[in-house]
């Protein structure tokens, strides 16, 4: 499904190709406090359609994960990293994305706390 989205100001805004059934929710440190579910695309898939110039990059722990937010409304619509194989992915805030039914998803738990 084709997937439009945007921060809060949408200044941020992005358009990525993806699905939503493998959607996730994660108790990792960061992702617990922002309360994001997430789905996973391929960067090819993912297209940002303007604000680079407004996203900050956080990075914690391994520093394998760039969480980007707006510098102006500070949502974070989108974060980007690798699996272990090095696919270079991006993680999309379902929240973020517009005409998602939320109660229609049925996130998998992940125990991000673990790793």
């Amino acid at each position: 499904m084709k997937m439009k989205g945007s921060c809060h100001c949408q200044k941020v805004r992005f358009e990525a190709e993806g699905e939503t059934a493998d959607a996730i929710v994660c108790n990792c440190s960061i992702c617990q406090r922002k309360g994001s579910i997430l789905a996973f695309v391929p960067a090819d898939k993912f297209q940002l359609l303007s604000g680079q110039e407004n996203l900050t990059d956080y990075q914690f722990g391994k520093k394998t994960i760039h969480h980007y937010f707006c510098s102006t409304c500070g949502v974070t619509s989108f974060a980007s990293g690798s699996t272990p194989d090095g696919t270079q992915m991006r993680a999309i805030n379902l929240r973020c994305v517009e005409g998602i039914d939320l109660d229609q998803l049925n996130p998998h738990k992940v125990d991000g706390r673990s790793f």
